[in-house]
């Protein structure tokens, strides 16, 4: 039982330390990127396999044609949709899932985000993963940073750095992962975004496929699974 907790208390010791050498090293992040909820959960869908730059086309043609709103969406022809997203890759199946999601806003709060944003969290990430196309990245994206709620994201990024430095296992999975930081972190929102934001920025900077461990900031974090990670460059 001592051990257990000792273990628990290390764990939530080392989140903290990465979180602080993050902050320190790049500052405050400010994402996600959007000027209304609805834009940042129109955003966490299409950026589902393509970069951030094709998704930042997409909304841009959305908003030229002033349809960036769930009414606008809701209204617009599905041909229509996939032709203002095109840029977004793979856009035919985006436009489903985008008026999926839609639908599912106003059958289940009459299209008012606000509404949406007043349910019990648990309740919600389970009714939006019956959504088509709506997975747990992408659900977890829109309940932290659209709605407010203190739900951990985990991308690739999450799991190559905490992997990388001993922290998960490299066969971990989204639900381990997330429960890390659920389990050991305070329920907070902002913590949480800006958590992730941070090894976002790290993962796409720094702890690349090919590493550049001499510059990273947590070159010298071992988590309780390993010695750190040897990469190309360096040792972390």
């Amino acid at each position: 039982m001592v051990l257990w907790e000792e273990l628990l208390e290390q764990m939530t010791s080392m989140l903290v330390e990465i979180f602080d050498k993050l902050l320190k090293a790049f500052g405050p992040r400010h994402w996600w990127p959007g000027e209304s909820p609805f834009e940042v959960m129109v955003g966490a869908i299409l950026t589902q396999n393509t970069s951030w730059k094709n998704v930042e086309k997409a909304i841009q043609r959305l908003k030229e044609r002033r349809v960036l709103t769930p009414e606008g969406i809701h209204r617009l022809e599905k041909s229509d949709l996939a032709s203002l997203i095109r840029s977004s890759g793979f856009y035919r199946i985006k436009a489903d899932r985008l008026k999926a999601f839609v639908s599912f806003l106003f059958e289940e709060f009459e299209g008012k985000i606000e509404r949406m944003k007043k349910e019990p969290l648990e309740g919600l990430r389970k009714r939006l993963l019956e959504v088509s196309g709506i997975g747990q990245e992408t659900a977890d994206s829109i309940l932290l940073y659209a709605l407010e709620k203190p739900m951990f994201v985990v991308d690739a990024y999450t799991q190559r750095v905490l992997s990388r430095h001993g922290m998960i296992s490299d066969r971990a999975s989204y639900e381990e992962v997330q429960e890390l930081f659920m389990r050991h972190l305070p329920p907070d929102e902002k913590l949480f975004n800006e958590y992730h934001a941070l090894i976002v920025h790290v993962g796409k900077s720094v702890c690349k496929k090919i590493p550049k461990c001499d510059i990273c900031p947590l070159r010298d974090t071992k988590g309780p699974r390993g010695q750190g990670f040897k990469g190309a460059s360096g040792t972390h």
